[in-house]
């Protein structure tokens, strides 16, 4: 199944940028026109039942995964390739990575393992209500006073096009877990509800570089968005992705508990 992309820029390296649950490729809309600046081909896809890509109401993480996989080999087959992923996109891109072997691969606030075993019809009410309290900008600004006015547009537009059932389908199988490839990075808020000290020592054990910014909310760009770029200069700074090639060090390892 091939993803919408937003897809700018001309340059030799392309990154693809993967969003959290109920956002869509327009959250990425002010990291996107920096990269560009940068030299970097952008590809930034809305996830499947998100923003305008199909619905599958039969969605597994692998499948997720899998289309992530075939939208970038569709569109960027020949670039070296660098990914970024935040929360539920982080996880995509963990099952993905294992198949597109990107030469640097950011995990954004997450801890890289999604629990199964939920109620179907249960999840998907959740989601529509979560859903309906966030197609007001107004209650997004007033519950996340970090966002501006074009934060929070974006995010409602993201609500009002998000699918509640492709979304709960795919918590409604096994367990999962990753192990990020040695070399890869997690970029953590700092306190996270989302990435524990147990997760960092495992992270940092398999040789994963854990950056943490102090004070930021779960969408980091967001909240700290000069502090998220200085993050990752191998993105950001100029010049300095010059260097990424083609080559992988590796993809991540995934295991699913019985």
């Amino acid at each position: 199944m091939l993803l919408h992309a937003v897809d700018v820029g001309s340059g030799p390296r392309t990154v693809v940028l993967l969003h959290g649950t109920m956002g869509s490729a327009e959250s990425w809309w002010r990291v996107i026109p920096l990269l560009v600046q940068q030299g970097w081909r952008v590809l930034a896809l809305d996830l499947p039942g998100h923003g305008l890509s199909p619905r599958d109401p039969h969605l597994t993480i692998e499948r997720a995964g899998s289309s992530v996989a075939e939208t970038v080999e569709h569109l960027a087959s020949e670039h070296p390739l660098v990914a970024i992923g935040h929360s539920y996109g982080a996880t995509v891109l963990a099952e993905a990575a294992r198949r597109l072997r990107p030469a640097l691969a950011v995990y954004v606030d997450a801890g890289l393992a999604f629990p199964g075993g939920q109620d179907r019809a249960e999840l998907t009410a959740r989601y529509e209500r979560d859903r309906a309290a966030r197609l007001s900008s107004e209650w997004l600004r007033r519950s996340r006073p970090f966002y501006s006015a074009q934060d929070a547009e974006v995010e409602a537009r993201a609500a009002s096009r998000f699918d509640p059932a492709t979304m709960a389908s795919i918590s409604c199988g096994p367990d999962h877990a990753w192990l990020p490839a040695a070399g890869s990075v997690v970029v953590r808020a700092d306190p996270s509800d989302w990435v524990s000290d147990d997760d960092v020592r495992r992270f940092e054990e398999n040789g994963v570089e854990v950056r943490r910014i102090p004070g930021a909310a779960h969408t980091i760009w967001y909240s700290h968005f000069d502090e998220f770029t200085a993050a990752l200069p191998e993105l950001f700074a100029p010049g300095h992705g010059n260097h990424i090639s083609r080559e992988s060090g590796g993809a991540p390892t995934s295991t699913e508990p019985s």
